[in-house]
């Protein structure tokens, strides 16, 4: 899995671009840390920094390898970076990726002009993000995949755009996620997938805000079906450091994993056929 990592990253994907660093918390957590005076602050600090998300490319190869057709379309509602539509491109998907803050979009597209003169011309699907609200875009024409990994709530901030999600409140982020999911599954064709990477992040209270479930309950009243669920495992890093505090005062335990949630819309049989048979070899840089 490393190695794959490495080869993808070495094509010049680029996926940090266009946000802030240390959003894990929210910019009112990293605006603490930075005005902190204690003598700890830099190591914590360092720690915030390097936890702005970055999707997986590995773990994206593998969503569209197994879920979606060669020369498919893929829509994304949540963008965000560049991986996911960089690596759909270079597995020679049509991918079309939304985000709602114009720098993101702006910047995964010159990291996208990069890679595909890096490649030097190599073919590649057609690949573009554009600025839009998710709950209101249309796509035009059906697709083969949707497939996204969703803010967590507040868990990371983006912007002060109050149409960006990680700027609502729960009850409003609910809202507008589950008309996101539904426009996006519209614009499924039958017999194909849906595959969506969540987790779990805690509300200002303390407790599970319930992405998960609140994620399979959206695509099933959509009129999808939960097909199958996959825990991607990482890497605990300086995970185990960071969860002594919060689990000496309150028994929080930490979280190293991922839910990958996979849908499927009308026939599963028709839907795995349509996509074909399953390619596992890296494309030339």
């Amino acid at each position: 899995w490393k190695l794959r990592k490495k080869q993808w990253l070495a094509l010049g994907i680029d996926s940090g671009n266009g946000r802030e660093e240390g959003l894990l918390g929210g910019l009112e957590a990293l605006t603490k840390l930075k005005n902190a005076n204690s003598k700890s602050r830099g190591t914590e600090l360092r720690d915030c920094e390097k936890g702005t998300s970055l999707f997986d490319p590995v773990l994206t190869e593998l969503i569209l390898r197994w879920f979606s057709p060669k020369g498919g379309k893929v829509y994304d509602p949540f963008a965000g970076g560049s991986v996911r539509g960089a690596v759909a491109g270079i597995l020679g998907r049509d991918y079309t990726g939304v985000d709602i803050r114009e720098e993101q979009v702006l910047e995964n597209r010159k990291n996208w002009k990069r890679i595909q003169a890096k490649r030097k011309g190599r073919s590649s699907g057609v690949v573009k993000w554009e600025r839009a609200n998710s709950e209101t875009y249309s796509h035009k024409g059906t697709v083969d995949l949707v497939m996204s990994c969703p803010p967590y709530g507040d868990l990371e901030v983006y912007s002060s755009d109050p149409e960006d999600i990680s700027t609502m409140s729960l009850e409003a982020f609910d809202e507008s996620y589950l008309k996101i999911i539904r426009a996006a599954t519209s614009a499924l064709k039958n017999d194909r997938f849906a595959v969506f990477v969540v987790s779990e992040y805690r509300t200002k209270g303390g407790g599970y805000a319930g992405l998960v479930p609140k994620t399979i309950k959206a695509f099933e009243e959509a009129g999808l079906t939960f097909y199958n669920e996959g825990i991607l495992i990482q890497e605990a890093g300086a995970v185990a450091m960071r969860a002594a505090r919060p689990f000496k005062a309150s028994r929080k335990l930490a979280r190293t994993h991922q839910n990958i949630l996979v849908f499927v819309k009308g026939d599963a049989k028709k839907a795995a056929k349509a996509c074909g048979p399953v390619d596992a070899e890296m494309p030339e840089g």
